[in-house]
């Protein structure tokens, strides 16, 4: 807040026995130099005036009918509606929810380091609003004037949860330090839900992506081709030449940047819960293992049996992983003669890894279930066996066979 407004705020408490005319209400955008004002509102961008300061807002509206990637906006809707069917307890379900209660939110910063040295200069967001999605930018002119970019994007803030990439570790902890900074002058932040997809993105695909970048994730799983875009990296330095000359051209081309990320989001959320929920009928085999893994790992044993049992039936190595995670569920309820069948049909898969787990189980279940000892010796052999090839391709040192052994 400047410090004449402050001292207009101070007026009414000082008596000095004259009395003093209002001024007149001129709107305060009309008397603020914004520079280059013409060329920013050919792109949708408009300035937010407050307390003689101002930021500048991008608004774009795309019907629900969009086409980005492989999927229309539209099937977000039918994502929504999908998890509101479901029974299942997962992180990414919108049950409860309806499509306009999540927005999809991702930020520019000066930097990728943490704490106050760090400023964010756009915050974008895109939300369901009837039949469009909505996507707005707020865009910080120059380092004071975060005041109006943080209460223009939280006065009308009324979503249930944020949908980000990587936003749990980054982002959001970085709307929190800087709005800590400016909290006296702007709106308090909501409590907010929080669908952070780059986990979900790293479960399912880590096994076919060496790097799990957004852009990454949008070319190779998505159907996202960039044209013409500026990297990522590249913005930091854009935005502080934008300072310095105030002209628009870089930083319109990092609003269009941050444009296809937040599009990318709706995207991801729509693809990663037909995944999940078995909706994509070009779901593959090893991304249907990690699904039902992951149901394992939540917790929910009915749909992860469910989803596993449907890889049983083949000899590769989905199959093989998927006979592996099975055994070790049905050993839970102690069904063993089930895990004994499941696990005698991995002992030779071609991944030495599942090899030695599985012989490692069937060593424990013949000598202390069925109290066989030959054919628990014959296990422990062929896990020795296996370990001993690791070691060999991998150099593992010798000290970790005895860990895994003992």
């Amino acid at each position: 807040m400047s410090l004449k407004n402050k001292l207009n705020r101070l007026k009414p408490h000082i008596s000095t026995g004259v009395q003093i005319e209002k001024d007149l209400n001129v709107p305060e955008s009309s008397v603020l130099e914004i520079p280059f004002r013409e060329q920013w509102e050919s792109e949708n961008v408009f300035p937010y005036v407050l307390d003689q300061n101002y930021c500048l807002i991008r608004e774009v509206k795309y019907p629900l009918s969009q086409l980005h990637g492989h999927y229309h906006f539209q099937d977000f809707l039918t994502a929504v509606e999908i998890w509101n069917k479901q029974s299942i307890s997962h992180p990414l379900s919108a049950a409860g929810h309806r499509a306009d209660e999540l927005f999809f939110f991702d930020t520019e910063t000066t930097g990728l380091g943490g704490g106050v040295g760090n400023t964010i200069f756009l915050l974008g967001y895109a939300s369901v609003s009837g039949n469009e999605l909505v996507l707005r930018q707020h865009i910080l002119p120059n380092p004071g004037a975060e005041v109006p970019l943080y209460h223009s994007f939280l006065e009308k803030v009324n979503y249930k949860t944020l949908v980000t990439y990587n936003g749990k570790s980054f982002d959001w902890p970085q709307v929190k330090t800087r709005h800590t900074l400016v909290r006296d002058h702007v709106p308090k932040l909501p409590s907010f839900g929080h669908f952070d997809l780059f986990h979900s993105a790293r479960r399912l695909w880590k096994h076919r992506l060496d790097r799990l970048k957004l852009a990454v994730v949008e070319k190779e799983v998505l159907g996202v081709e960039r044209i013409d875009d500026i990297p990522g990296f590249l913005a930091p330095m854009i935005y502080f030449d934008f300072i310095e000359s105030k002209q628009p051209d870089g930083m319109i081309g990092i609003l269009k940047h941050n444009e296809v990320d937040i599009l990318s989001l709706v995207t991801l959320y729509t693809h990663l819960t037909f995944q999940i929920c078995g909706i994509d009928p070009n779901r593959s085999r090893m991304e249907t293992f990690e699904v039902g893994r992951w149901f394992a790992a939540l917790g929910e044993e009915n749909e992860a049996k469910k989803v596993l049992t449907r890889l049983t039936n083949g000899n590769d190595l989905p199959s093989d992983h998927a006979k592996l995670a099975l055994a070790f569920q049905l050993k839970k309820e102690r069904e063993w003669e089930k895990v004994v069948n499941l696990l005698s049909e991995t002992v030779n898969s071609e991944d030495l890894g599942i090899v030695q787990e599985s012989c490692l189980e069937l060593t424990k279940i013949y000598e202390h279930r069925i109290k066989d000892v030959e054919i628990a010796r014959k296990y422990c052999i062929k896990a020795m066996d296996s370990v001993s090839q690791l070691q060999r391709k991998k150099r593992i040192p010798i000290r970790f066979l005895f860990i895994n052994l003992s």
